[in-house]
């Protein structure tokens, strides 16, 4: 008599919510996270809240009718989130995005991670997604400190403006997504890439040498210069906008956000699954 032996159960395929799970769980172990994300908060914070402080400081050093124009010309709005801030925020968090694949790479730590789960397009989006999510939240926590601390600054002279004044909202969510789409580029990068120096200098190029190459006295140039983050940021912050020759819209600007987030995670998703490990 012969008996046949059970094919063994094959192992549950692992859902999106799970490895989800499993990548935010490997960012919180990372005790370089917390570091990198307080010191990104501090250094932004200090600019703009120095700013601000500046600003209340030689407050009666101003003429009267510097004073009197002071929210009407919308200077209290350029304190809430400055130019500097938004540089070494999008820098940082870019450099994060980068470091949450390219350190996998690195350290050979990918090839479990497609061993466990061979879905590699699976793995990438929920990295994608978590780094996302945490950066969005980190960019609002952010984006509100900064705005409400250099308000209260400037109130003390009777110059703060609340989140009700016109385009105060707008530039508090702009600079809020500019953390993600920052982030999610890096990312990208990084699974293009995959050497941390070399991402490291594609990352800084992108989100800040290009930005400052390209202007606006040209078509082609303007043109190029408005499909980057940084250009669509301040055309989302500017309180008072005037376009020039070649000039552009404010849903333009938040188009371009849109896009370089979703791209990015694309980018990020395609290049996994056609490409060795």
């Amino acid at each position: 008599m012969t008996f046949a032996l059970a094919a063994p159960a094959a192992e549950p395929r692992a859902r999106f919510r799970d490895l989800t799970a499993a990548e935010w769980i490997k960012i919180r172990s990372l005790r370089s996270m917390p570091l990198a994300y307080g010191t990104t908060a501090l250094a932004v914070l200090a600019f703009n809240l120095g700013g601000a402080y500046d600003t209340y400081t030689y407050w009666n050093a101003r003429s009267a009718a510097d004073r009197a124009q002071f929210v009407g010309d919308g200077i209290p709005l350029q304190h809430a989130f400055n130019p500097n801030a938004a540089l070494v925020m999008m820098l940082a968090l870019g450099a994060i995005g980068a470091f949450a694949i390219v350190s996998e790479y690195s350290t050979g730590t990918i090839r479990t991670t497609f061993a466990a789960v061979p879905a590699r397009g699976a793995v990438l989006a929920a990295k994608a997604a978590v780094l996302g999510a945490l950066t969005t939240v980190f960019g609002l926590l952010l984006a509100a400190a900064s705005f409400f601390g250099t308000q209260a600054i400037l109130g003390a002279r009777g110059a703060g403006v609340g989140l009700d004044h016109p385009g105060a909202l707008r530039i508090l969510l702009a600079s809020a997504l500019l953390a993600p789409v920052s982030a999610l580029t890096g990312f990208a990068l990084g699974a293009l890439v995959r050497q941390t120096a070399t991402t490291m200098i594609a990352t800084v190029t992108v989100l800040l040498f290009l930005p400052i190459a390209l202007t606006d006295g040209r078509y082609w140039s303007a043109l190029l210069g408005h499909s980057l983050p940084y250009q669509a940021w301040l055309r989302l912050v500017e309180p008072h906008y005037v376009a020039p020759q070649f000039g552009w819209t404010e849903a333009g600007a938040w188009t371009v956000f849109a896009v370089w987030a979703l791209v990015s995670a694309a980018v990020a998703v395609v290049c996994v699954r056609r490409r060795d490990q």
